[in-house]
């Protein structure tokens, strides 16, 4: 029995240096030990490209009509001069380009970038290495030829860029190409991360065509800045339909053909996730829709959705529109606006633990105001709910402590066989109606509540920014000056000198390093996981000090 609990200290003691380590080569800017290769590093579009006087060369356009509904590679487009609009709200700022009438950049006025809080998040862009791009068009061709695509010129209609007290602005921007006029129309409204895409077909041949309009985000391969295998970020395509619910992919299954959808549906959205944030076009309910995806060049990918618009007569204008969700993870908003979009806030294999505990956490906030003081809050309201389970514990542990010399006086006699001295030990324990596994209960129990709040922290854009008193600014981030991991230090120390010490000495050794250990790997932890830790520290050293003091008297 002693060398097993040896040997499981060995191996924390071990794991917990590996993850240090790991921890420190990704703060100094090197790889995980436990990521996989880089993906490669992304280059510039090359034939199949529009390029523009003033944006960046934009990824391939869509395919002629007798290919798949897919956009694909096109024949090179000529450059053309290209206007930047710009739109300002009250929570996002648009530059549109008229090359394509493509959202180059969006910028969310009120979240600061995870890596420079000087600056605002950015969602849409399309610079060095970097490409995220939301893009529209039509697929097909009539006998004049191709129809507007994203990599055709338009031409925007004046008007009002900003709200200037209204409640919302429109851009309008027109291209004609192979005989069809396709005015597209972006409707950004106040307080909305929500933006409507209307897209007028008119038939401008002798003809019917059979235009289909496509929605389709285009992101790099590169891995997320600041992730790794112990606070992983995931950014990768996501979707949804009824029939076959919420799919999570990843650039590597769609670069490796393990991965090439082609789902139909009449319901249903696509997206980009990203940690926080998610852009997603969401088409028209019951409009028959082809949801793919497909690998644009190199280390280039892209998901989208294909909507036919049935037939349209000569001189004859054809509508539909979709709406472009790009902005945080809101839960609340996420649930109001698409059936299953909220699951692009992904907590993992531990969602069952999670999703409730994030409710509790809301319902917290909405009363108390400050998510710091919430999760105060929610960890008082845990250790309450296992209050019992602590009690016994404490209680055994107490009681171990009180014939404590008995048991040293068992391994005085037996300490040439330690298997006898075991067998006594289980004895007295037997008689003494102490359970020597009850103080391990509590902990065990409360762990899938740590890793599902783990979970929370990094999910919720809801905490991203929050900030709690003083120095602590953002509950979602490390301890900036570690004094939550020095007081966990503290107080795991005083709770383990209220338990009974271990019997040998090399584990009461290692035992006397772990608060150490275990703090210096809270420096990498978000500050909230760590406030709920010494919450939970303090209120067990606490209880503990209170029924060891009945049992035993005061501890010395």
């Amino acid at each position: 029995m002693e060398f097993n609990k040896r040997t499981f200290l060995w191996l924390v003691f071990s794991f917990s240096l590996l993850l240090l380590w790991n921890e420190w080569m990704i703060s100094k800017g090197g790889q995980s030990l436990f990521s996989a290769a880089p993906a490669p590093a992304a280059t510039a579009p090359a034939a199949g490209t529009a390029g523009t006087a003033g944006t960046a060369a934009l990824p391939n356009a869509p395919a002629a009509a007798g290919t798949p509904a897919v956009p694909g590679a096109a024949p090179a487009a000529q450059p053309v001069q290209a206007e930047t609009i710009t739109v300002t709200t009250d929570v996002v700022k648009a530059n549109i380009s008229t090359a394509g009438g493509v959202i180059t950049r969006l910028e969310l006025l009120h979240f600061r970038d995870g890596q420079d809080d000087k600056k605002n998040q950015v969602l849409f862009d399309h610079v060095g290495a970097k490409t995220y791009l939301g893009q529209t068009g039509l697929v097909g061709q009539s006998a004049a030829g191709v129809l507007p695509n994203h990599t055709t010129p338009f031409v925007a209609k004046p008007g009002v860029r900003t709200l200037d007290g209204g409640n919302q602005v429109q851009v309008v921007l027109e291209a004609e190409q192979g005989g069809v006029k396709l005015t597209k129309t972006y409707t950004f409204k106040k307080g909305d991360y929500v933006i409507d895409v209307r897209h007028d077909v008119t038939n401008l041949t002798a003809a019917p065509v059979q235009p289909s309009v496509y929605y389709q985000i285009t992101h790099d391969g590169n891995k997320p800045e600041g992730s790794s295998w112990f606070m992983p970020m995931y950014t990768g395509p996501t979707l949804y339909t009824a029939e076959d619910h919420y799919q999570k992919l990843t650039f590597a299954d769609i670069e490796d053909g393990s991965v090439e959808h082609s789902t139909k549906a009449d319901n249903g959205w696509i997206a980009l996730s990203q940690h926080f944030f998610v852009s997603a076009f969401i088409p028209q309910e019951k409009a028959q829709r082809e949801i793919f995806t497909k690998k644009l060049g190199n280390n280039l990918y892209a998901i989208g959705s294909v909507v036919p618009m049935g037939a349209v007569a000569p001189g004859a204008t054809a509508s539909t529109s979709a709406r472009l969700y790009s902005g945080p993870q809101d839960e609340k908003k996420l649930e109001a606006i698409a059936p299953g979009l909220e699951l692009v806030k992904d907590y993992g294999m531990f969602t069952v633990f999670a999703k409730p505990i994030f409710w509790v956490l809301d319902q917290l906030q909405n009363f108390i105001g400050n998510w710091g003081w919430t999760i105060v809050a929610f960890t008082v309201l845990i250790k309450l709910l296992f209050f019992p389970l602590s009690a016994a514990s404490y209680r055994s542990m107490a009681k171990i402590k009180l014939v404590a010399p008995k048991l040293q006086a068992l391994k005085e006699r037996h300490k040439d066989d330690p298997l006898k001295m075991n067998q006594a030990t289980m004895e007295l324990y037997k008689a003494e109606k102490i359970n020597p596994l009850g103080g391990c209960l509590p902990m065990l129990v409360q762990m899938p509540v740590f890793i599902a709040l783990y979970y929370v922290l990094q999910a919720s854009v809801e905490m991203r920014g929050a900030p709690w008193v003083l120095w602590i600014t953002d509950l979602t981030k490390p301890d900036p000056y570690f004094i939550l991991p020095a007081i966990y230090a503290i107080s795991m120390w005083v709770n383990m000198k209220l338990s009974p010490q271990p019997a040998d000495p090399m584990q009461a050794k290692m035992m006397m390093w772990m608060p150490l250990i275990f703090s210096v790997m809270f420096f990498f932890f978000p500050s909230g996981l760590v406030l709920y830790w010494v919450v939970n520290n303090l209120i067990s050293m606490a209880q503990q000090w209170v029924i060891t003091k009945k049992i035993i008297g005061v501890p010395k």
